[in-house]
């Protein structure tokens, strides 16, 4: 007999992955793929939107008539902050534009000089100036730059609801998507801003439905119950929501680490959009302080330089194991060395030196200074709420070293990891399901380990 499932895909910026849950949210597949980046027309590095589009087809095929599976539905978790514009033929328009892709400061100031000031406007959006992070600044450069692609288009879809479009042919915007530090949505109107109106952006979005909306579809002879999609840090969110007893922090790690406090009361202050903070969105449309630091892809580029420097595999740093006595040595003259590429701190030095001998040293001296700033990340998050309890979940969660020292500098919250693989993906499976889940969840599911901080001498 064929187990009944609903399939996931979890798609992330480095990992494309296919995950298959039960009826009690149990793993029972799981699938993994990366591609190689392509690059727009100006050479910028993008998304390979065909490869992805194709692997995701057939990968769902591929299952559906498997003698093990019965798919009985479908949703889709993917990072924020992507556009798929599509024309009168549901075919895309553009590239995927890359949201690290610079914009001509031409395009920033005149749209600050016209809907501004900017520390309103990012207040009441919950969206500090971010350039292309800002999917609403995208279309409006779109909009100024490539005015003849712009009347085109027809749908403008954030990539979660772009994929489930392949499936249903259903045009859909979901709140998760569209109040994810996109500047388009106003947190005390609970609508569009003004903004989008008036430059008709809202002409070129489908109508906005929430995140549990599902379509029953006739695919290949099945009726399967499809998903409009979710963005990847409410998805991740949204398990811990629903069982958690007690208020919490959850830091969601990947390309980008996330830290994110769905008990912050009120809207951002100026001086929480001045320590980076902003909103994502919960399911229910409510606002989800948050902080971002672009850490994964920071991890990936300062591992690479140094595996080069010390002329060792570029593996090596997953066997590294946290050695106290290293951390003391280096805790004890602390020194910040490396420069970073794609972050910027206050204690950043004018470029990076390196004067250990050993790659351990330096892997230890690389791990303490990024954990220095997921601490500011946490706390700016936290605010003024008082919270015991921090989650990390994602690919640092397997990261001993990281979780060492977060849970020293955080010593006065309980740490507890998850399960790096499920978090986004199982929240996607969660929300589409009728599904109550009891408090044991997180320990059933999640396989929770609860770490305390290493000892002084």
């Amino acid at each position: 007999m064929k187990t009944k499932v609903t399939a996931v895909f979890d798609i992330g910026k480095t990992n494309k992955k296919f995950f298959l849950f039960d009826g009690n949210f149990q793993e029972v597949h799981r699938e993994y793929v990366r591609f190689e980046e392509i690059t727009d027309e100006d050479g910028y590095p993008t998304e390979n939107l065909r490869a992805l589009e194709d692997w995701v087809k057939e990968t769902f095929d591929k299952i559906l008539i498997s003698n093990e599976f019965e798919i009985e539905a479908l949703n889709f978790s993917c990072y924020g902050a992507s556009w798929v514009h599509i024309d009168e033929n549901g075919k895309p328009l553009t590239p995927l534009y890359n949201y690290m892709k610079p914009l001509n400061g031409d395009i920033l100031d005149s749209f600050y000089k016209e809907y501004g000031p900017e520390d309103e406007l990012s207040r009441v959006t919950g969206s500090p100036k971010l350039g292309m992070l800002n999917t609403g600044m995208h279309l409006y450069w779109l909009k100024r730059t490539r005015p003849e692609t712009f009347k085109k288009i027809s749908y403008s879809l954030h990539l979660p609801q772009y994929l489930s479009y392949l499936f249903t042919g259903i045009p859909v915007s979901e709140y998760t998507s569209i109040g994810c530090h996109t500047m388009l949505w106003d947190f005390e109107k609970k609508d569009y801003h003004s903004w989008v109106y008036q430059e008709g952006i809202d002409k070129k979005l489908p109508p906005l439905v929430s995140s549990r909306k599902t379509v029953p579809v006739d695919y290949k002879g099945r009726t399967i119950k499809m998903g409009v999609g979710i963005h990847d840090s409410s998805s991740a969110l949204l398990p811990y929501i629903k069982s958690a007893k007690k208020p919490f922090i959850l830091v969601s790690t990947g390309t980008w680490s996330i830290s994110i406090n769905p008990f912050n009361p009120g809207m951002l202050s100026a001086g929480d959009i001045g320590n980076g903070s902003l909103f994502n969105m919960r399911i229910d449309g409510s606002p989800v302080k948050v902080s971002r630091l672009f850490l994964g892809n920071e991890y990936k580029l300062r591992v690479r330089a140094l595996a080069e420097h010390f002329n060792v595999s570029p593996d090596a740093h997953k066997k590294v194991e946290f050695d106290q006595d290293t951390f003391f040595e280096i805790n004890k003259d602390f020194v910040h060395m490396f420069k970073w590429d794609t972050m910027s701190s206050a204690d950043m030095p004018q470029s990076t030196s390196i004067p250990y001998d050993r790659f351990e040293h330096a892997y230890h001296q690389l791990m303490l200074e990024l954990v220095l700033l997921q601490e500011k990340s946490v706390r700016a998050a936290m605010g003024s709420s008082e919270i015991d309890q921090l989650y990390v979940d994602g690919g640092f969660s397997d990261n001993k070293i990281y979780i060492q020292l977060l849970s020293h500098y955080m010593g006065n919250m309980k740490l507890s990891t998850t399960d790096s693989s499920l978090g986004s993906a199982l929240g996607a499976a969660i929300v589409i399901s009728d599904t109550e889940l009891e408090p044991s969840f997180l320990d059933k599911n999640y396989a929770i380990k609860k770490h305390r901080p290493f000892s002084l001498k």
